[in-house]
This record gives structure tokens, sequence and C-alpha cells, in this order.
């Protein structure tokens, strides 16, 4: 991991060279808590000026590039994030940003954080190259925080009732986790650590399933192929749904 990140933010410094000014690491890897097989390494690159075509070009298929070099790494398909000026971030304005997600690389005219990745990158985030910025950004206060729990918790009434048989499947008991760790201490923790907060505090009207999850999230490339796991995380709708009444009665 230390090896990849390093020659990540090598290869990003030698393609935005004096115009990189900040570039950071946030989410489970920031807060200790990356499982390969399901997590993602989130960075964010703020710029000087605006990123020339020839940088987006080279940005975007980095992953790629240097995944054929390193063919056996098994970290660099794992990096999402997004490169952009300081000064468009800030704004929200239209411009040019470079983003890498799951299911791929584009370009668009503007990016955001949602309030938890906004939170974990000024609070836990770490500065891999460049200079500290995060003093141009003020942390989303307890009723931001809460609109982002209850938008949240729509997606997971929409998409949990009828999960499929990813990983993710059980992902969804996590989040509700992290949502009633939020809204009890005005914080955001890392999703594994939330669901151990949960089960020691009592809310999960689904313990053992929570358990499960937990033990999911903690060794991933153990179950995601296994028929048993994949039958159990299609049956999960019910299980979701009446952990999410107890986020509902916190709102």
């Amino acid at each position: 991991m230390k090896q990849s990140l390093d020659r990540m933010t090598h290869s990003i410094s030698g393609i935005l060279g004096n115009s990189l000014l900040a570039l950071y690491l946030y989410g489970s890897v920031a807060l200790n808590d990356f499982q390969q097989g399901w997590s993602d390494i989130d960075i964010l690159c703020f710029t000087r000026l605006p990123l020339t075509d020839k940088q987006v070009e080279s940005l975007l298929f980095l992953r790629q590039e240097l995944l054929l070099d390193e063919p056996a790494n098994p970290y660099f398909r794992s990096f999402e994030g997004a490169f952009l000026p300081l000064k468009q971030f800030l704004h929200g304005s239209s411009g040019r940003a470079v983003y890498w997600g799951t299911s791929g690389q584009r370009v668009t005219e503007n990016y955001t954080l949602d309030v938890f990745s906004m939170t974990s990158l000024l609070t836990q985030g770490l500065l891999l190259s460049g200079d500290e910025v995060r003093s141009c950004f003020s942390p989303p206060c307890l009723k931001e925080l809460q609109c982002g729990v209850l938008s949240h918790f729509h997606t997971i009434r929409r998409y949990g009732a009828a999960p499929d048989s990813s990983l993710y499947a059980c992902g969804w008991l996590l989040d509700i986790s992290r949502c009633l760790y939020t809204l009890q201490t005005g914080r955001v923790a890392a999703k594994t650590a939330a669901g151990e907060w949960a089960l020691q505090n009592g809310l999960c009207p689904v313990e053992q399933s929570l358990r499960k999850a937990l033990e999911v999230r903690k060794h991933p490339l153990l179950y995601r192929d296994t028929l048993a796991y994949q039958k159990w995380a299609a049956s999960l709708g019910p299980d979701i749904q009446s952990y999410a009444d107890v986020l509902e009665a916190e709102l």
C-alpha cells in the first residue's frame, strides 16, 4: 500500500508539476479501515491552474498505465477521486475536472463531496503532497450532517429493500450504523468502527446480521465468491429495512 501510494503521488506530481497545489488521501485508508476487495483508495487533488489538455489526457488513464507496468499490484485499480482547481471546487463553479470512479474515468464540469466524505477529508485526511489548504474550508455543521444522513436514509429505503448478492449488500447495515453514529455524535466514523459501536450500544434489531456484515467487511475476499454468502446477501432486504426503521426514528 505504502509503495503504491508513493508511486501514485510521484506520478501525479510529475504530470501536474508546479500546478499541483495539494493532494489528499481520505476515506477508509486514512481511517485505517481499508479492506482489499471491498474498499477504495480515495484521493482528491487540487491544482493552482485549470487542467491543460495534456494533463487531462495523462491523468485519465494513469491508473491503467501503472497497472500495466505492475500487473500484480492489487491497489492501483482501487484508486478513486478527482483532480480540479481549488477555486473551482470552493465556488462550485463549472470548469474541467478529471474523475476516477469504480466504473471508469471521465472529464466532468464539476465535482463535489458529500458531507461524510468532506468531514473525513477535513478531520482525518492525510496530505500526500503539496501545501495544506484545508483552512479554506468550513467543516459541515450538524444540520448539514443531518441532511446528509436523511438523503442517505432515502437511498437505503429505495435500494436496500431488494439487495443483490454482491459484497455491498451487507454494507447497507454498516451504512445505517454510520448514519446513527453521526446523528448521535456529530462526527464521522469508519464503517467497521460504526458497526461495532452500534452493537456495543444495542442499536441494531438484527444483531446477528450486523455481526456477519462486520465479518464480511473484515474478510471480503473470503466471502465474495461463495454461494452461501450470495444467498444470504440477497435475502437481507427485511433486515436492512428493520434496521432502517431505527434510523428513521432517530431522524
